[in-house]
């Protein structure tokens, strides 16, 4: 004997379940707002720290020595951690960092480098344009005739 009764019946019942769970998440996700100033209030508490690699290698640029340098940018983005996701404060490591006398920074660098928070992203908006460009689009445009509304509802 064979499985392929179980076949029959279980690869049909796959597809199904899959076209659910999309049907499912498109219900979702229709409607979905941004809300910018969410975003920047995420960006404000987590954008220093991921910072802290472009001052150390500013640092070490100038000639610090990288390991005194990193164990007082970790101290200080440990405090500033604690600080913001314990108590709820604003996030205040580049604050720290200026008013620290051993890291020869300044404020402005250090304001500078949050100008653009698209230099932390690296290659990333490239990357996923390109997959919906050459991977997602042509799907897409190939099944375009089987992609109806949503006749699904959920009520949360």
């Amino acid at each position: 004997l064979d499985d392929s009764s179980l076949r029959r019946m279980s690869i049909p019942q796959m597809f199904l379940l899959a076209n659910a769970v999309l049907k499912l998440y498109q219900n979702i996700t229709d409607g979905m707002v941004v809300y910018p100033a969410q975003i920047k209030r995420y960006l404000d508490a987590e954008l220093p720290f991921m910072a802290t690699e472009a001052v150390l290698m500013e640092l070490c640029k100038q000639g610090e020595d990288r390991q005194k340098m990193h164990e007082i940018i970790k101290k200080h983005s440990i405090e500033a951690a604690k600080a913001v996701k314990l108590e709820g404060k604003r996030n205040d490591l580049f604050k720290r960092l200026a008013d620290d006398s051993d890291i020869p920074v300044t404020g402005s660098f250090l304001n500078q480098l949050l100008d653009n928070p698209a230099r932390f992203a690296g290659a990333a908006s490239v990357q996923t344009k390109e997959f919906l460009k050459n991977n997602v689009r042509p799907v897409l445009e190939k099944y375009s005739n089987l992609i109806g509304e949503v006749d699904s509802e959920i009520n949360v």
